[in-house]
């Protein structure tokens, strides 16, 4: 089989299974895994696919921009419904909670029970306004710089606020989620969620199944900083396979 066969035989299965071992492409391609891996090599270089131990995966999508506020809270609406209201049945009376920006984190908010009691504390000006109508609730925004659209706060004031916070638990939005870890799109942000899960007992990130594979252009942590997923869906063999390395819980609404 000419090589530019079995580089087009690698791609297909690939975009079929996400993910393949050299031991797979040798016995399908009927070659060496030297010859396998040296296809790999060239194929990762061109652009095709991403090297892991043991074989190959789709290379992540790398996202440069997130969308408007708005488009986004037209998309994935039932599942990100779901998993605000999964992640809501996790929250106890009388705890101190974060709950992050986002479209995502503004169904925790609204999920939660209208008789709820405890401290809830937030970067974000929507989740504040919703969760300001639980007579039971104490409301602490962070302040900060106000970012349009999501009316999400930022900067060295908010980071400071959430360092000094010491919550039970914690849910905090993404931008994508990989093998390589979580990822979101605005710096000042990033430097929030890292406060957050520093300072938080259990920390929940929320990622409707669209999110997985998916690089956006900040790095907050590897998969090991964080405590729970809580997700729609459960995800593929490769990411499922790091999370469980890693010790993630994962809460499939």
């Amino acid at each position: 089989m000419l090589a530019a066969e079995r580089h087009r035989r690698i791609v297909t299965e690939l975009s079929r299974l996400t993910f393949i071992t050299t031991d797979d492409l040798t016995d399908l391609l009927g070659v060496s895994r030297e010859t396998v891996r040296r296809d790999l090599a060239l194929l990762e270089t061109n652009g095709a696919l991403s090297r892991v131990h043991g074989g190959a995966t789709i290379r992540e999508a790398t996202v440069g921009e997130e969308p408007s506020f708005s488009e986004r809270s037209g998309a994935q609406a039932d599942q990100k419904s779901a998993i605000g209201r999964a992640a809501a049945a996790l929250i106890k009376p009388h705890q101190t909670v974060i709950i992050d920006v986002g479209t995502t984190a503004l169904e925790v908010a609204r999920a939660l029970p209208a008789d709820h009691t405890g401290l809830i504390a937030t970067p974000s000006l929507l989740v504040a306004a919703e969760v300001s109508t639980r007579p039971g609730v104490e409301v602490l925004v962070s302040g900060g710089r106000l970012r349009a659209g999501d009316l999400a706060c930022s900067n060295a004031q908010t980071t400071e606020f959430f360092r000094d916070l010491r919550a039970d638990v914690a849910f905090i939005g993404s931008g994508g989620i990989a093998v390589q870890g979580l990822t979101d799109f605005h710096l000042d942000e990033v430097a929030t969620k890292r406060a957050i899960l520093a300072n938080t007992m259990n920390s929940c990130i929320l990622a409707d199944s669209s999110k997985f594979g998916r690089a956006a252009v900040h790095r907050v942590c590897g998969l090991d900083g964080f405590d729970t997923l809580i997700t729609d869906q459960a995800a593929d063999t490769e990411l499922h396979k790091a999370l469980a390395r890693a010790g993630v819980a994962v809460i499939v609404s």
